[in-house]
């Protein structure tokens, strides 16, 4: 069931969110050489529990023991922080973060680079980041949920990468995750309307190829099925009738809720 949430309640996700766009605007300076998944996650609950009454909503998740899920190269989702992954000079680093906050929930994340990286994962990078923005400009009332997975289709079309199929974005409310499931792939004009109300996690997840993925043996972290690298940038955005808000910024970004 999709439930829709009010101006007040969407504002209520938004507080939520800025806390997730300060934090993930605070990692670049974090992110070196030598520095490991688990000194990144310690600093991530560290920066959540930093504003009273906020928690980081994956910690113990399905019995996720991160607090944010931090996956390199490969990894394309729910890679557990541990003291003994360190970051490489040319890597990249995805920090996926969701936070519970005053009864609600946010979710973002973002692909970093370690040091300098090479030409073809920047455009990975790139890519992505395009894909993304493409896809919440077509969150809006009156389309359906296969215009955003067509508008990722229509960015990486043509470009070599693979849009990964075994994952999605999905809905954002009291819980992490809610429906409607948000692919990556679609046609235009079908899937569920878009309604006024809505708070979705749009969530391009791209890879150097492969669109299909494999689990480790941890049981949590996802890799591409070729082991090329992966490319993860997230929003948690709410269609309103004056177009699509990110609620997962520092400061506000399209249409404000309330005056």
């Amino acid at each position: 069931m999709i439930h829709l949430k009010t101006l007040a309640e969407i504002d209520l996700i938004a507080l939520g969110g800025r806390i997730i766009g300060d934090l993930l605007q605070a990692l670049p300076a974090k992110i070196e050489p030598g520095v490991t998944t688990q000194d990144l996650d310690e600093f991530c609950e560290s920066f959540i529990r930093s504003t009273e009454g906020a928690v980081p909503a994956f910690q113990g998740l399905y019995g996720f023991p991160g607090a944010v899920c931090i996956s390199l190269n490969e990894e394309v989702v729910h890679g557990i922080p541990s003291r003994e992954c360190v970051l490489e000079e040319g890597d990249v680093v995805t920090v996926d973060v969701g936070v519970r906050f005053k009864g609600w929930c946010s979710d973002s994340a973002w692909t970093f680079p370690v040091g300098r990286i090479d030409s073809r994962t920047e455009e990975l990078l790139d890519a992505t980041r395009t894909a993304l923005d493409h896809a919440i400009r077509a969150a809006v009332v009156g389309n359906h949920i296969g215009d955003i997975g067509a508008a990722v289709e229509g960015v990486i079309r043509g470009t070599g990468f693979g849009i990964i199929r075994d994952l999605v974005g999905h809905g954002v409310g009291r819980d992490v995750h809610e429906e409607p499931q948000v692919p990556n792939t679609g046609r235009p004009g079908q899937g569920p309307l878009l309604r006024e109300g809505m708070v979705l996690a749009i969530e391009p997840m791209i890879s150097g190829g492969a669109e299909r993925t494999r689990t480790l043996e941890d049981r949590w972290t996802v890799v591409t099925s070729d082991g090329t690298r992966a490319a993860h940038f997230e929003h948690t955005v709410a269609i309103t009738a004056s177009g699509p808000r990110v609620l997962t910024t520092p400061e506000p970004v399209g249409a404000p809720t309330t005056a």
